[in-house]
């Protein structure tokens, strides 16, 4: 569209003004990076994504078409803080001023949201926060162990908590940092001289409240690693009760405070002592009951005390009536024995097995004589009366007849010719006889009249 000319005046239609703008815009800046808080997300059927990008004083419009919205990682939705790799371009219809997104990622808390979720995940299929490898606390530590800075806020509690609940217990502290570059091997390292050393018999990992990012080097999985590989029993106590972190899922224990950690570690003394004063009435009334039973006991005993040497002549006259008993036992015994073993011996002879072998060699003689007369009888009889069945079969066999002159007549399908009417002249027959057969045709047929 050309421009309209009035006087010395350029009048620009605004399609030219939009797309001069635009051009101008595409050639300026090129590709940008932006943070920034989606809004107003919309996702049309055509698979684009269309949302603001806004931060407390300004916000721009986003579009991110469908090819470059399949390579995300995750899903975007309203409030996500983002980075994204942007055209800076304008729509010409509306003359809106537009980020066209070739990029999109999550930004400061919510990257480190989605890394949390990733390697929990991670841990948790590799068996690293299972309840079969959490080991059981000790009820009476004779020591505990403190990880944490020396410095923070954590120590102190915990320290206070072990003094007012358990004063006589040890605390060995492992210094570490718990925050920045340095926290992860420091932490690591702490818990690997805890074990090492094998001076305390439970550990505390410990630090006070923050953000994700300030309590990041608990959710690091070489402190997780670290933690699991522990022989000593671990509880976590890192940040406050809304705070979470991989370590708490992977520790023994997970206190929502350090001072709650230092309050799982001992028993309060307080409560021991009240314990061992009512152990101790309880005791001292058992006592007391032991001894007036111990007294009756006693004094029942003197009443049924009867002088030794009358116990000794009972047992002397016990003595001399078993020793005189004993003889006539003892030949009671053998007498006993010998009937026993007398029976024992009649029995063996009635069930001896000579008597019965002998009787078996003679049965086995006479079966021996009589087979041969009772084969060759049998096989008489057998020869008789294959004979017999022999002379029946010549008797009513076909051959015979055959023998005596007869022929059997057949139609060439070998159907027996009974009536000589049924032939037709001309036509062709067999007569087998005794020896041999006879291919013959039909010249005449004579019937004979049927008997009336």
């Amino acid at each position: 569209m050309r421009p309209m000319q009035t006087g010395t005046r350029d009048i620009l239609s605004v399609a030219r003004l939009t797309r001069a703008v635009r051009s101008l815009l595409e050639g300026h800046f090129g590709a940008v990076w932006v943070e920034g808080e989606i809004s107003n997300l919309a996702r049309p059927s055509s698979g684009h994504l269309y949302f603001t990008l806004k931060d407390p004083s300004a916000q721009v419009r986003c579009a991110m078409f469908r090819n470059r919205n399949s390579l995300l990682g995750f899903t975007p939705a309203n409030g996500n803080q983002v980075l994204i790799t942007a055209r800076v371009s304008m729509y010409e219809p509306r003359g809106e001023f537009q980020l066209l997104v070739e990029h999109m990622e999550p930004a400061g808390e919510g990257l480190l949201r989605l890394r949390f979720e990733a390697l929990k995940r991670s841990l948790a299929a590799a068996g690293l926060f299972a309840e079969e490898h959490k080991e059981p606390l000790p009820e009476h530590p004779r020591a505990i162990g403190v990880i944490t800075s020396p410095t923070g806020a954590a120590i102190r509690d915990i320290l206070q908590v072990l003094g007012r609940r358990a004063p006589g217990i040890p605390v060995v502290i492992y210094p570490s940092p718990v925050q920045g570059a340095a926290a992860v091997p420091g932490l690591v390292r702490a818990l690997e001289t805890a074990n090492r050393r094998e001076e305390v018999d439970v550990l505390v990992l410990a630090r006070g409240g923050g953000s994700l990012e300030d309590l990041w080097a608990f959710n690091e999985e070489a402190v997780v690693r670290a933690i699991f590989a522990s022989r000593l029993p671990v509880i976590s106590g890192v940040g406050h009760e809304i705070d979470f972190t991989l370590s708490d899922l992977v520790a023994d224990r997970r206190a929502p405070t350090p001072s709650a950690a230092a309050e799982l570690c001992v028993p309060d003394m307080r409560h021991l002592l009240r314990q061992l004063s009512q152990f101790e009435q309880r005791l001292q009334g058992r006592l007391r009951a032991t001894l007036a039973h111990a007294r009756l006991n006693v004094t029942g005993l003197s009443r049924r005390l009867v002088h030794p040497g009358h116990r000794i002549e009972q047992h002397q006259q016990r003595l001399d009536e078993i020793e005189r008993r004993l003889p006539r036992a003892v030949q009671s015994v053998l007498q006993a024995r010998q009937r026993r073993l007398a029976a024992a011996d009649a029995r063996l002879q009635t069930r001896s097995p000579g008597p019965r072998l002998a009787l078996s060699g003679q049965r086995l003689e006479q079966l021996r004589a009589r087979l041969p007369r009772a084969l060759s009888g049998q096989l008489g009889r057998l020869s008789a009366r294959l004979e017999g069945l022999g002379k029946t079969l010549t008797a009513v066999s076909p051959l015979a007849t055959l023998e005596r002159g007869y022929a059997i007549v057949t139609d060439p399908r070998g159907a027996i010719i009974r009536d000589a009417a049924t032939l037709p002249l001309g036509s062709q027959i067999d007569a087998r006889v005794a020896h041999g057969s006879l291919v013959c045709r039909v010249e005449e047929v004579q019937t004979e009249p049927q008997a009336p």
